[in-house]
């Protein structure tokens, strides 16, 4: 509520165009109440809203990313339909220290500990430098009511328990944990930035192609490596899903082996697809029958 609020100021001013677009995820029996009076509360504020309802549809990544999913996508839809510049979220530096907290206890890489950015393609995230607090306070010192999403307290989701273990680090640590997990999201961000610019150039010469020389990987580090070599998957249809750090980290292995000794290495993926690595090439096709020898 405090950025549709302040939105609503700037858009009364005329500095901006706003639109307030609410997600009806329909996880929840009163959603659609909910949805309605938030619209409700953007149009007496001067701002237009739109309601869209959605289907959370559970995958391989549960029904949190689900509905995150769900909820970016129909944001995108409705900035396009309205020819708009932007889409603003309302995280905050509390959010990211939770985002980064998960990505630690998945055992995540730097892009996944960078967290969010304060911009992403069309979207903006203006109050990622302030905390969940300093928002709830500006909405008491307008009037505005808060209100608490049920699923906020709802300990089966992962960051939700994340949530409480913040505050049970803050208190008894007695340290700032959730800026200092912010701080290493803006430091992790500027190396995963270097490094995915870095895999960028060597991707868009071999991107989509399903045989590439081994001398065109060259001797990149593994941080590079193993991005390139994801994207590479990526760009030859290979759902994102099917494979993760330890699938590339096993590929990687092939190369570097057959790099010093020649040998022929086989990984497969989904589809009775695969990656053969020999004699200095790495391929990506349809599983030849070979025996087993």
């Amino acid at each position: 509520m405090a950025l549709l609020h302040a939105c609503a100021f700037l858009h009364r001013r005329g500095e901006v165009e706003a639109l307030a677009v609410t997600v009806d995820h329909g996880l929840q029996a009163e959603s659609a109440e909910v949805a309605a009076t938030v619209a409700g509360t953007a149009e007496s504020w001067g701002v237009p809203a739109r309601i869209v309802a959605v289907t959370v549809t559970p995958g391989a990544d549960g029904i949190e990313a689900a509905a995150r999913d769900a909820r970016y996508a129909a944001l995108e839809t409705a900035r396009t339909a309205h020819d708009a510049d932007w889409i603003l979220t309302a995280h905050t530096r509390s959010d990211q220290a939770e985002t980064v907290l998960l990505g630690l206890l998945r055992g995540s890489g730097t892009r996944s500990l960078a967290g969010m950015a304060v911009r992403s393609g069309h979207v903006l995230r203006p109050l990622l430098d302030i905390d969940r607090a300093a928002t709830e306070a500006a909405c008491r010192a307008q009037g505005i009511a808060v209100w608490d999403d049920p699923m906020n307290a709802d300990a089966a989701f992962a960051r939700v328990r994340v949530r409480s273990l913040l505050g049970t680090l803050e208190a008894e640590l007695g340290q700032p944990v959730t800026d200092n997990l912010a701080r290493t999201a803006e430091l992790c961000r500027a190396d995963a930035d270097f490094l995915d610019a870095a895999a960028a150039d060597v991707l868009a010469e071999i991107r989509g192609a399903s045989e590439i020389p081994l001398d065109r990987l060259g001797d990149h580090p593994d941080a590079i490596l193993s991005r390139v070599l994801r994207g590479w998957l990526l760009s030859l249809g290979v759902p994102a899903q099917s494979f993760g750090s330890t699938r590339i980290r096993d590929l990687m292995a092939l190369i570097r082996e057959d790099a010093g000794a020649g040998r022929v290495g086989r990984l497969s993926f989904p589809g009775d697809t695969e990656v053969v690595v020999s004699r200095g090439t790495v391929r990506f096709g349809f599983a030849a029958k070979h025996p087993d020898s």
